[in-house]
């Protein structure tokens, strides 16, 4: 029997459902550390970097500041007949991070690489090496191998920023279409001096923050809850986790009201997805460390219809569901000590006769009843019912949840902050602590302080608790009202709430983040679970 010819929506679902599960990171290849007799300059390598660093700025203002070489840079230089003064005059450069200078080999050289490249390193910190790779990634689009010399001898911290900003940088979504693709990211990279450990654990990241950022791109005609809890399930097998899903009839029996009233609309049925990685070595004092993901896989913000303006990028709204499962399957090859339960809160929040209204009241997991304000802050609603399933079921000792939740926050914060709260100072000191080694940087926002003033506009006639402020209460904090709501669930469970509304999508390229979903988030916890 002849199988029917699929259909031109089914054929581009499975392209991109294909290039979701084939994505492959450019290789990461250790090579022997430099010397001064052999600075690695005969290579099969299409491409060869060396480092320079930002110069001193001159008190004269018409001297401008020259990059510094750094390792095999001088050698380099020699070889090529290059002078880097004059060149990196001529082009404005003075080493900063990110910034590129290029050279060809001389006709008569046949054992160097074709193209040298003289990639700033600016300070040679963490930030100026992840914003270098980055560059250095973009710039070597569609090579076959680079070979640098750029991290040898540096801490791995330092080694690690880089291949993390050279992944990252040469991002590309998953894509279907008759038109050629753009240029993918080079196919290898050869590292001189660079630790095992420091490639181990930044390609682990580089992975994780890559299926973060595809599962947030793919379009929502192709995933909703039952396809990104097959992802989950697909995903568990592989990487050795524990996997539960509920179905609408299972959330239903269970009295998962928030995921049931946001998904009451939508031709696909909620979702609730709970994977648990336990370690093999658990540290002495292990912790169960409880991650919560918002995962709308679309927001049409339902009777209170978003503009449509608004509504573009709302396929990038679970994207705190896709980072939870992201860092749960990346948990086991970075070897976290503690163990770890990921819940996804899965609906689609779409519109029409089934849709839950404002002046709903609904009962989420646990009994608690809502107040519905605005059926365009369903986020909440979906949290609540995994947070107080969390602590009614899982007994955390943290309890951390992810969510691109409020437009105040991006408003805010911008587009490079995730806003931070916390009922413990220790989490706050450690999540600072991660943001600022991962690069995913967090922005910490008052809650106790501010409970007695803004708490109650949260109150309700009708219900239990209104889950925004109720009009008359004059109180605009839409980010700190809505981390209040959801405090109402947690008990007395340390918890940490990340608003990732701003991060969590870019308009534009900027160094290791892209256009699109950028996973925000991702090596943030990835960072702090294995601190």
């Amino acid at each position: 029997m002849v199988q029917s010819a699929l259909t031109p929506e089914e054929e581009t679902a499975r392209t991109l459902e294909e290039a979701l599960v084939s994505a492959r990171l450019p290789r990461i290849v250790p090579r022997p550390a430099l010397d001064s007799h052999a600075p690695g300059l005969e290579s099969s390598a299409d491409v060869l970097v060396v480092p320079v660093a930002q110069g001193a700025t001159s008190a004269n203002d018409a001297e401008r500041a020259t990059p510094q070489p750094r390792r095999g840079a001088a050698e380099a230089a020699a070889r090529y007949g290059v002078d880097v003064t004059l060149l990196a005059e001529v082009h404005s450069v003075t080493g900063k991070a990110g910034e590129i200078l290029n050279a060809t080999a001389p006709r008569q050289e046949q054992r160097l690489p074709k193209r040298l490249v003289f990639l700033g390193v600016g300070d040679e910190a963490p930030p100026s090496l992840r914003k270098a790779g980055a560059a250095l990634a973009k710039a070597t689009l569609g090579a076959g191998t680079v070979r640098s010399s750029v991290v040898d001898g540096l801490p791995e911290a330092a080694q690690q920023a880089f291949i993390e900003g050279f992944l990252l940088g040469g991002y590309r979504p998953p894509r279907a279409g008759t038109s050629p693709a753009p240029q993918a990211v080079a196919a290898e990279l050869e590292l001189s001096g660079v630790s095992a450990a420091a490639v181990s654990a930044a390609t682990a990241t580089g992975r994780a923050v890559w299926l973060s950022r595809n599962l947030a791109n793919m379009p929502s005609n192709v995933k909703n809850p039952a396809w990104i809890a097959g992802q989950a399930q697909r995903l568990a097998d592989a990487a050795g986790l524990e996997v539960r899903i509920w179905d609408e009839a299972e959330l239903a029996a269970a009295g998962f009201g928030g995921l049931l009233a946001v998904g009451s609309a939508s031709q696909y049925g909620s979702r609730l997805v709970q994977l648990t990685y336990s370690p093999q070595d658990p540290v002495p004092d292990a912790r169960h460390v409880v991650l919560v993901g918002k995962g709308i896989t679309f927001d049409t913000g339902g009777i209170s219809l978003k503009p449509r303006e608004s509504m573009v990028p709302m396929k990038t709204d679970m994207a705190g569901a896709g980072v939870v499962l992201s860092v749960l399957n990346a948990a086991a090859e970075l070897g976290v000590r503690h163990r770890v339960t990921g819940l996804l809160a899965l609906a689609e929040n779409a519109i029409g006769a089934a849709s839950y209204r404002p002046g709903d009241v609904v009962s989420v997991y646990g009994g608690t009843t809502v107040e519905i304000g605005n059926t365009d802050a369903e986020g909440r609603m979906v949290l609540a019912d995994a947070l107080a399933y969390a602590v009614g079921q899982l007994a955390p000792d943290e309890l951390i949840d992810i969510a691109t939740l409020t437009g105040a926050a991006s408003m805010g914060l911008g587009r490079r902050h995730a806003a931070l709260y916390a009922t413990a100072p220790h989490l706050v000191a450690a999540f600072e602590a991660a943001g600022k080694a991962s690069g995913d940087r967090v922005w910490h926002m008052p809650l106790a302080e501010v409970a007695e003033e803004y708490r109650f506009s949260l109150d309700s006639d009708i219900a239990d608790l209104s889950h925004i402020s109720s009009p008359g209460s004059k109180v605009s904090a839409g980010s700190i009202t809505a981390a209040l709501f959801l405090r109402e669930f947690v008990g007395d469970v340390p918890w940490v709430h990340l608003d990732i509304a701003g991060p969590a999508r870019a308009t534009a390229d900027e160094a290791e983040v892209t256009k699109g979903a950028t996973g925000f988030g991702t090596r943030l916890l990835l960072s702090y679970l294995t601190a």
